[in-house]
């Protein structure tokens, strides 16, 4: 099999791994190096200066001796296998960075084998890229649950991001769909990864220099959540989030809206669509946990552990705490700012500097960039709410409802065309002619 035949088969089926995320690392080529890294860099998206940046996301190979149930590359799926030499790896890489496609890699591989098999391959294919063809560009690369650790120690000391992909958010549902897994084959390289990082970091402050932090997974580790293939809640996920976060210091957990690949009772049926706005409510939530202060318990409880598909997590919470309310913007701390609908992160700073010199108006806050439409129903500025605004409970429900969802139902979420992953193949031609979950927070 040619090169650009297991492109098409290894790239099409690594679109599973998320990888939307900015690099987080920031590093120019030294004297006979190619390529760098900017922090700001994300995987097909635009980042902040207005460039669409890409990684080159890639299977090493399809070949699975693991039987997970809701993997298109499992053992027993009748699928095209592939597998790609670290050499051509490291080649594909080369070639489509000097061609200006890609700005880095994201190598993954199935489970070749056994785990430390499919890492070595792995390992190797990155010491080309990083010693022989001295790339100094970024690489993220996911670790293989059940890996021995001094591999994920090599692995660590030439990519900038591992993640080690938790997949399913309970036991119960590991046991159920993913049996060659287990809960501590997935924690256990990733409390490893953990460990090393922090203690490069201490090594860099002791020697007072920054270099060595450098070394070791500089730009942190994340992981996914596979959503929808299990019945797991909302708040098991949001909670099993926030324990991973304060556990293990990841820089994001993505969520995956589960893509039926396969037929099997134990999953969604194969027509089913993506339940992309769920995926998007958590993404929503994880932003609150990591940026405005809310916790899990905040914004699920027992009773109601499912999102509102209708208004985003944050103005959820505000109808559901109505005695928080209103709050008045010329005296409200930056942490009662922050739980305001409508009101961010930079609106709050830009807030708290602006009344410094005078009292605020609704006028001011939208000058701001405050979200008025929403924040009008929480906030007074000095005393005062707009005139003739309707403050009982349904009509701020009716107000914060996204008007796309109202005029359309969940259509214009759940009837988009399934996501596909960018094809390198058809536009730049390589070639030349063509249940309770883990609670972690008490471990």
């Amino acid at each position: 099999m040619d090169v650009l035949s297991k492109l098409e088969i290894l790239a099409d089926a690594a679109k599973y791994d998320v990888a939307c995320t900015s690099s987080g690392v920031n590093r120019k080529a030294s004297p006979g190096q190619i390529g760098s890294a900017a922090s700001c860099g994300i995987c097909h998206s635009f980042a902040a200066d207005g460039r669409c940046i890409s990684l080159l996301k890639v299977l090493m190979g399809n070949h699975c001796a693991f039987d997970c149930r809701y993997c298109v590359n499992r053992r027993t799926n009748d699928v095209r296998r592939a597998a790609f030499s670290p050499r051509e790896i490291a080649d594909l890489t080369m070639q489509f960075y000097r061609r200006n496609y890609i700005e880095g890699l994201f190598l993954s591989s199935a489970v070749e084998r056994n785990p430390d098999y499919a890492t070595e391959q792995m390992i190797v294919a990155l010491r080309l890229l990083r010693k022989e063809y001295r790339f100094a560009g970024y690489i993220h690369v996911k670790g293989i649950p059940g890996t021995d650790k001094s591999l994920i120690a090599s692995l660590g000391l030439l990519a900038d991001r591992i993640s080690i992909n938790i997949e399913l958010p309970s036991q119960a549902s590991l046991n159920l769909l993913a049996p060659d897994k287990s809960k501590a084959s997935i924690l256990d390289p990733m409390g490893y990864v953990t460990e090393q990082i922090a203690d490069y970091k201490s090594l860099a402050l002791r020697r007072q220099g920054f270099s060595a932090a450098a070394s070791f997974a500089p730009a942190g580790q994340s992981t996914q959540m596979i959503i929808g293939a299990t019945p797991d809640s909302d708040l098991q996920i949001l909670r099993l989030t926030e324990s991973l976060y304060r556990k293990y210091r990841l820089k994001r957990v993505f969520f995956s809206a589960y893509m039926p690949v396969v037929s099997d009772g134990l999953l969604p049926a194969i027509d089913s669509r993506p339940p992309l706005l769920r995926e998007h409510r958590l993404y929503q939530a994880d932003w609150l946990l990591r940026f405005y202060g809310f916790s899990a318990s905040e914004l699920l409880t027992e009773s109601n552990n499912s999102f509102n598909p209708y208004v985003d997590p944050k103005c959820n919470w505000a109808l559901n705490n109505p005695d928080f309310f209103p709050l008045e913007i010329n005296t409200a701390s930056r942490e009662e700012l922050l739980r305001v609908p409508g009101i961010g992160v930079t609106g709050t700073r830009r807030i708290l500097a602006a009344r410094r010199q005078a009292s605020l108006t609704f006028a001011d806050l939208q000058k701001l960039g405050v979200v008025i439409k929403r924040a009008q129903y929480f906030v007074t500025c000095n005393g005062r709410r707009p005139e003739d605004l309707p403050v009982a409970p349904d009509t701020v429900l009716r107000g914060l409802i996204s008007e796309r969802l109202l005029a359309e139902g969940r259509k214009g979420w759940l009837g988009e065309p399934e996501p596909e992953q960018l094809s390198y193949i058809r536009e730049h031609p390589l070639l030349e002619g063509g249940v309770p979950g883990w609670q972690l927070v008490n471990k």
